[in-house]
This record gives C-alpha cells, structure tokens and sequence, in this order.
C-alpha cells in the first residue's frame, strides 16, 4: 500500500484507547458495540470501527467514550463529521482526555481553521509532560504546518482543479494515475470493492489493483475495469508510469516489502507479467515510487533503505554503457528531508516535482518543484506549489503533461467522494481579446483610445493590462489573464472618458481568441 491514506491517525491511538476502556456503567448492548468498535480502531479499519459506533450513539448519543474515537476514525473519510463528534466531546467533557486537543488540532488543521488548530495544539503542548519528546515535535511541526497552510491559503494560484468524477473516483482510495501521451488512455490504482478477489485488507479497504478507462468521445472517462491480464496480483499492486511509447509500465508490488516493476505490453494490447526493474533499486525495505526519463536511462525513486528512521528519500540511478542500472545516488539534503519525501517526476524542462511531508508543507505531503543548478551542482530549494494544489491534508502523485498544460494529482481535500481522489490541474490561461472601441452615440470608431483593463489575481494582488485602439478603424488587441472581471478604463489624451465592467470567462486551452466590442460615451 503505497499512500497510506490512515495518515491522521498513526499517533496516539493507543492513547486514545486507553481512555476507551469498556466502563460496567455501559448498557450491555452498548459495551458490546464498543468493544467490536474498538476492535476494528486497533486494526486501522476505521471504516468499519465507525459504524460500530453510529450504532452506539444510536442508544446513547451524549456518550463521550464512543463520540471520542468516532470522532477520530472519521478524520480518516469525512472531516466535517469527525469535526462535530470531537467538538461535542469537548462540549460535554472538556477534560475527558488529555489527547483532546490534540486531536481537535488536528480536525481544524484539514478543515481550514488555522488560527484555531494552532491554538488547540499550543494548548496541547502545554499540558503535555516534557518525557514525550517525540510527541512534543511532531506538535510543534503541526503548529507549523498550520503557519504554512495559513499562509499559503491566504496566497492561492491562479490553477484550476478538478475532481475526475465518480466515473474514476469512489468512497475508497483512487491514486497514482499513469496518463498515455494522447491523454485518452488512463490507469490509477483503485481500493474499491470492484478490486480482484474483492478481497479486505487488515484496514478495511479493498487491496489495491490497476484499473483502466478510455476517454470517451464527449471527453469522459468511460466506465473503468480491472486491467486483465498479470498485472495485479493477490497483494497490492499500483499503476505508477506508462513510458516507451506507452509499451511500458512502471509499477509498483508490495511484495518483499514493497517493489518497483515493469510490465511490458503485447501485441495485442495486453500487459505482460511484471518483473522486477532491477537489484540496484530493490531491496528488502520499502520502495514506494519511481520515474524513469523518456530515454530511459535514468531512474528517480523512493525508497527507505537508506533511511535511518524509516523515512523515504528520494535517490537516482544511471544506466551503463551495457545497459544495466549503477549504483543508488540520493539526490541530495536539498530534496530529502528527516520526514517522506515521496514520488518524483522530471518534467521536460528540467524541473522536478515531488511529494515532501517535510520542507514548508501545509500538512501531510505536499507537491514541491525544484530546478538542477549545475553551476552549483545541485538542486534548487524546493518551491511549495501552494494552494489550491496543495491542501493541509495529503497531496501526492503530481504528473505533468509534457507540454506542462494540465498535471494529474491524487488528494484527499473537501468535497471529495470519500478518501483520496485523482484530480486534474488546469493553469488558468490567457485569453486574446480583440475587438473596437465604438461610440455609443452613432456606432462611429474611436481611434487612439487607451484601454486599461485592472483585475485582481487569485491571491488578490492587482493585475492591470492596457492596449490602444489603432487609428485606422480603432481596433485593439490584448492578452487578459481569463476567468475574472476587470474594470475597464478608456482614456483620451490621458483623460478619463468611460469605465465598463468586463467579465472574461475562465480559459484552461491554449489559443483562445474573444471578440469584445465596447461602446463608449
């Protein structure tokens, strides 16, 4: 399982169940719903914990000792409830666990409220006796990871993202999308119960298989399917890249503790049975993601072998003259982090993209971008691509396309269809707008106008561009950023003559052309 997507509740749930332990004071049927709740929560099945405790609450609503860990196993698949089981918790018993604000930290870090998360884990902190070390810095990091996303919300980009739709997307995990050069073939990976065997892993998911779609003619993806064939397997199993001329596929297996294969594609279309990339990539530890270069010559990948902590870190290997990969460089303290540093991708231009729980992330992992120096000889530090990309929840698998119009992402953010989700990012791109300035009078043109179009761009700061109708039939000409009003200004001789609102609707293609005739007094 490549992207753990139970991320919000790896600490602390032995905590939090130590503070559950079934009271005799229960009624009997509420004790039994408990006890199997809990049961699941241990396992990381918090799916299947949680409705343990709806029926609970169903008895006994005002119970603080089943809303508890309700409230947290939600964080997992719906933050807004997660949110108002913790808060009516707190409203009941505000001191029914020393945990509690950290775990109300938590639910409004993922749901937006930062000033409000940063001052319930400083409450948290302070309360916390200093032998837990540990759990004292993973509080002081969230409390940044709020400055951050704070921050970075504050200062969005002008990108626009889209969910694919239930077509792709399901309650369960959908992730690591592997996109053909023509943008009509897709493969993901899919814990849903469509998966083969309809086997539950210990987490109460589905185990992963690759699942593949067409798009259809009106631009859809068509209903998808299980990949026939030998790619998955009676483990986890994950698309990761098409490549070659899309014959290809990078791949990922969690056998031997987690791998990266290739899997090459017939004849007739099918995919052929997955082996192993090579020794040097693979070891006895966790490999989780790669990405092999159009030539196919070098390789970047994630791995934990040469963690100290168990972290991955991302590191290179070259091919040799015969063929065969060489030996294992990281890429460097730059990119690689004391935390995850996750599934790179090298875009035409040089630029690598990644997924980093460490440098300024808003929480979770987060997509980072940085440039090659080679008079330094390393890479840039990496730039958070911040919000909306990026959420304070996990952000990962970024693909590009090659002509760098649109990237693929998988998130698990507000509005989803349950966890993780595959989304597109369209740039918001220029539109040419052309047209004459005319007057409202008699419809005559009006040469030498100067246009001044003022707008504001997504993080608020002003944009304004200007053009001037020419002196023959008074045309003018202008490349506008799309998707926003703008205040129009015409002036003659510098003086001020008309002012017009203009709202240009949002472009994400190329070439775009508008006619826009203005009539001014």
């Amino acid at each position: 399982m490549r992207l753990e997507t139970k991320h919000t509740i790896r600490y602390a749930t032995l905590l939090v169940l130590s503070c559950l332990l079934v009271s005799t004071a229960l009624a009997q049927s509420t004790r039994k719903l408990l006890r199997k709740g809990n049961r699941f929560f241990e396992r990381g099945n918090y799916r299947e914990a949680a409705s343990y405790y709806e029926k609970a609450l169903a008895k006994e609503p005002a119970n603080v000792k089943v809303l508890y860990p309700a409230g947290v196993s939600y964080l997992t698949f719906d933050k807004e409830k997660a949110a108002d089981y913790l808060y009516r918790v707190q409203k009941l018993e505000p001191d029914f666990d020393r945990d509690l604000d950290y775990w109300l930290g938590r639910v409004n870090l993922i749901n937006y409220h930062f000033d409000t998360a940063i001052e319930h884990f400083q409450e948290y902190q302070e309360e916390l006796p200093k032998r837990y070390a540990e759990r004292h810095e993973e509080v002081k990091r969230l409390i940044q990871n709020a400055k951050n996303a704070k921050q970075e919300v504050a200062n969005p980009k002008d990108v626009f993202v889209k969910n694919l739709g239930e077509a792709v997307n399901t309650l369960y995990s959908e992730h690591s999308p592997a996109i053909s050069l023509d943008d009509n073939y897709l493969l993901y990976t899919s814990r849903s119960e469509k998966a083969t065997g309809n086997q539950e892993a210990r987490d109460g998911e589905y185990f992963e298989d690759i699942f593949e779609t067409k798009r259809t003619s009106e631009g859809e993806w068509d209903k998808p399917s299980v990949v026939a064939g030998e790619l998955n397997s009676s483990v986890h199993d994950a698309s990761i890249q098409l490549f070659d001329n899309d014959t290809k596929l990078l791949m990922y297996r969690s056998e031997n503790n987690g791998d990266i294969l290739v899997s090459e594609r017939g004849a007739g279309g099918s995919w052929g049975k997955p082996r192993s990339i090579s020794d040097q990539v693979n070891t006895r530890d966790f490999e989780a993601d790669a990405f092999i270069t159009p030539d196919g010559q070098t390789l970047l990948y994630s791995t934990s072998h040469y963690s100290k902590n168990g972290d991955l870190d991302i590191y290179m290997v070259k091919k040799d003259e015969k063929g065969n990969w060489g030996s294992p460089i990281s890429v460097g303290e730059t990119i690689n982090t004391p935390y995850d540093d996750d599934s790179p991708f090298l875009a035409r231009d040089g630029s690598l993209y990644f997924a980093s729980r460490g440098h300024n992330s808003m929480g979770g992992y987060d997509i980072f971008v940085a440039k090659f120096d080679p008079v330094a000889n390393k890479w840039t530090v990496p730039e958070n691509l911040g919000a909306p990309i990026n959420t304070p929840d996990e952000d990962t698998y970024y693909r590009l396309a090659p002509d760098g119009s649109y990237a693929y992402l998988t998130s698990y953010r507000l509005g989803g269809f349950g966890e993780t989700d595959i989304y597109r990012i369209n740039y918001i791109r220029n539109v040419n707008v052309s047209g004459q300035v005319l007057s409202k009078a008699d419809g005559t043109s009006m040469p030498e106008v100067e246009l001044v179009f003022n707008g504001m761009q997504a993080n608020k700061h002003p944009i304004s561009y200007r053009s001037v109708s020419d002196a023959s039939l008074a045309n003018y000409k202008v490349d506008l950023l799309s998707g926003r009003k703008y205040q129009v200004q015409f002036l003659k001789d510098g003086k001020l003559i008309g002012e017009q609102e203009f709202e240009v609707p949002l472009v994400l293609d190329e070439a775009t052309t508008l006619t826009q005739n203005f009539y001014v007094d």
